[in-house]
């Protein structure tokens, strides 16, 4: 009887994972006004699931990380609507359905934890995105002087299996104003201080996903706490 509830709820898994991967599909490839309104329900069935299944994930990262108990799923989620004022792009719909929880709100400097679902390009995530110079500099000052600290999280073996890259983009050369001579510059050479695992479609299919999304968030805790006690001395 276990094993057959086990395959039944395995099953409910990937059904409702591929309701959502089948929508995102349809979207990019009709991403007009026109065939949106036409399919709305299958719109709000597909951010149904997703968003039961950021709430799992928020009430599971609130038992490894308290600071984001209070946040819900409105806190931690997006419009579907994309801002196509300042982009070549002018397609009003986006591509994905993404979580953000971050104790301090989806607009604060203050880093957190994401998740990324979008069929083909799915991620774990997380880190501080487009800091002010001052901040991004505080944080890399934070590195320079905790080195022994930093490297011990970002070498962590599981760590680097998981999240091998920091930062999405870098300058070429040591930053102004830190000496030539550090001998670890490629960890204030970058821009933002964010981290991805990408992960394969089947990922959001199997029924530990919710397990295994969990642990990467875990993993990435020390460096999320971190990076934002250099960022939360400027919020």
């Amino acid at each position: 009887m276990v094993f057959r509830s086990l395959i039944r709820t395995f099953a409910a898994v990937m059904k409702d994972i591929d309701i959502v991967y089948k929508f995102l599909r349809d979207i990019a490839a009709h991403n007009d006004r026109a065939w949106f309104a036409a399919h709305r329900d299958e719109y709000d069935r597909a951010r149904a699931i997703f968003e039961g299944m950021a709430e799992q994930v928020i009430a599971g990262l609130a038992i490894i990380d308290p600071s984001v108990a209070h946040l819900g799923v409105k806190d931690c989620t997006y419009r579907f609507y994309r801002d196509t004022r300042f982009s070549e792009d002018k397609s009003p719909y986006k591509r994905h359905f993404g979580l953000y929880v971050a104790a301090h709100g989806k607009k604060a400097f203050h880093g957190g934890y994401y998740l990324h679902i979008e069929p083909e390009a799915c991620m774990i995530a997380g880190g501080a995105y487009c800091l002010p110079a001052n901040i991004l500099r505080a944080v890399r000052q934070s590195i320079v002087d905790e080195i022994d600290e930093f490297r011990s999280i970002v070498e962590a073996t599981e760590f680097h299996s998981l999240f091998p890259t920091l930062g999405m983009d870098r300058v070429k050369t040591v930053p102004k104003g830190f000496s030539r001579d550090f001998p670890f510059p490629d960890y204030i050479r970058p821009k933002d201080y964010s981290i991805a695992s990408p992960i394969p479609d089947d990922f959001l299919r199997q029924s530990n996903w919710l397990q295994q999304t969990l642990h990467a968030f875990e993993v990435m805790k020390p460096f999320l706490n971190f990076i934002n006690y250099a960022i939360d001395e400027f919020e």
